[in-house]
């Protein structure tokens, strides 16, 4: 037979008046990198995380100030619930978040959650009761539901071969965002403090000390909200969906979502959905759980951190102020933009995104062991040794996370894909919000058994980090995580 008479068995058929249509239109005629969507969705990644790790380096004084503890040693566990109100907030509606952004789109859940941030994250920094840090967080994480919808929109903004990268930009920008945004509060938070000579303690911003970092973090959301007008939504809006096979296919296996995305049975007037229950794929639940164990990790070791850093030497600390904590944020921010676009991508082309997420707990483990001797340290050693554990710790859940979102992504297709990181936004927000608590409750209690002989004082926070993230390691082999290879 003549070509002439070789016609396509199935010929890609784009609506008019879809942005998904319009987008998967520009992604087949274009294979170079969507340049203009990444900058969109990094810096609403970026401006995101801000708000959520921003209260860690001046939490400790912020808990002192308001009087809510009755002795030094306390105030970890009360800064622990103010920690974890976010999180709750966000565990609660995470999944809701995930089904508007399936039904109604990606951008009207992002400009929702940033403008509730703007409002939120400001009041906070006005907060004039420990009742009220509380409720401004829990509502601050409630309603901000940003961060399930945009993984899927890395997704579906990009070539399939592009998928890495741009998931990749979102951790990073997330890691960035949770970096810098202690970096602002911890150089900013009591400017009558630190500059005397320019805001006297009368002030406003005298009487309010945590307002100024909660201001300008507020203020460049509002930059970003007016930039989400030009920022081009991804979902379908015609009758569409997928049929799947049945089969049970690697998320690891598979490099990009194409290639477990299930196979399109288009029909006339649309394709017709598969109401396969998320619940049921173990190939995605395996991957949220791993996922939701590492953010566990990361929150406590957030405030731990913090919490260690600046309580007094005499507890196992560092005697850091925050202004000292904010630095050592901003180092390892600056650190992670440079590892991201210069080292990451060719390693996980190298090793794959789930070896390197093992080989990356694996390196954290000693890591975190070393951190209770950093005491015996001090002066420019203690600064060296600081500033380098913890550029290297950020970078290694930079690439677990990474890793994780890969795979959660490349399980569903991507008419469930917001529902299935709205699940997942769930889990992680129930994990994060037990690990500030429980850090809080864990760090406090440590600091009352500094002479017990089974490892005492902070070196018992360390080790149940060490332990969690052991846990989470184990976690990311077979049988548990589902593999082919």
């Amino acid at each position: 037979m003549g070509d002439e008479n070789k016609a396509p068995l199935l010929e890609k058929v784009y609506f008019e008046n879809c942005p998904g249509c319009r987008i998967d239109k520009k992604k087949d005629e274009s294979t170079g990198l969507p340049y203009k969507e990444f900058f969109f969705m990094w810096i609403i990644t970026l401006v995101n995380g801000l708000p959520i790790s921003s209260l860690f380096p001046f939490l400790y004084f912020m808990i002192r100030d308001l009087h809510i503890a009755k002795r030094v040693e306390d105030i970890g566990f009360y800064a622990g619930f103010v920690g974890a109100a976010f999180m709750f907030g966000r565990a609660l509606t995470s999944a809701f978040w995930g089904i508007v952004a399936d039904r109604w789109g990606r951008k009207p859940v992002m400009i929702i959650g940033i403008t509730s941030m703007i409002i939120f994250n400001t009041l906070f920094g006005l907060s004039v009761n420990y009742w009220m840090a509380i409720a401004t967080r829990f509502l601050l994480g409630a309603l901000n539901g940003i961060f399930g919808p945009i993984k899927a929109y890395a997704s579906e903004v990009c070539r399939p071969e592009h998928q890495s990268i741009a998931l990749s930009l979102v951790s990073t920008a997330w890691g960035i965002g949770l970096i810098i945004g202690p970096a602002v509060g911890g150089l900013l938070a009591q400017p009558a403090e630190k500059f005397p000579g320019v805001v006297s303690e009368d002030s406003f911003l005298g009487r309010f000390p945590y307002f100024l970092p909660c201001f300008c973090i507020s203020f460049v959301a509002v930059g970003v909200l007016i930039v989400c007008y030009w920022l081009p939504e991804t979902l379908h809006n015609h009758p569409e969906s997928k049929t799947t096979d049945g089969t049970s296919e690697s998320v690891e296996a598979s490099p990009h979502p194409s290639d477990v995305r299930d196979k399109d049975v288009e029909i006339e007037g649309g394709v017709q959905p598969s109401k396969e229950n998320l619940l049921t794929s173990w190939p995605l639940m395996s991957s949220i759980i791993v996922y939701s164990v590492f953010s566990l990790h990361d929150m406590a070791y957030t405030e731990i951190f913090s919490l260690w850093a600046e309580s007094d030497r005499k507890f196992g600390g560092l005697s850091f102020s925050s202004e000292d904590v904010g630095m050592v944020l901003a180092i390892s921010g600056v650190g992670l933009i440079v590892f991201q676009l210069f080292l990451y991508p060719p390693a996980e082309r190298l090793l794959g995104p789930i070896n390197l997420s093992r080989i990356a707990a694996a390196i954290a483990i000693p890591l975190l062991a070393s951190y209770p001797f950093m005491t015996k340290l001090s002066g420019l050693a203690l600064s060296v040794v600081v500033n380098s554990a913890s550029l290297l710790k950020n970078a290694l859940s930079m690439i677990i996370i990474t890793g994780t979102f890969i795979l959660q992504n490349n399980a569903v297709p991507q008419h469930q894909r917001g529902a299935a990181n709205g699940i997942s936004m769930t889990g992680m927000s129930i994990c994060k919000a037990i690990a500030p608590a429980a850090a809080g409750v864990i760090f406090s209690w440590a600091q009352k058994r500094q002479d017990s002989t089974f490892l005492p004082g902070d070196q018992m926070v360390f080790f149940i980090l060490i332990l969690i993230e052991f846990i989470g390691l184990i976690m990311t082999f077979k049988p548990f995580l589902a593999t082919n290879v």
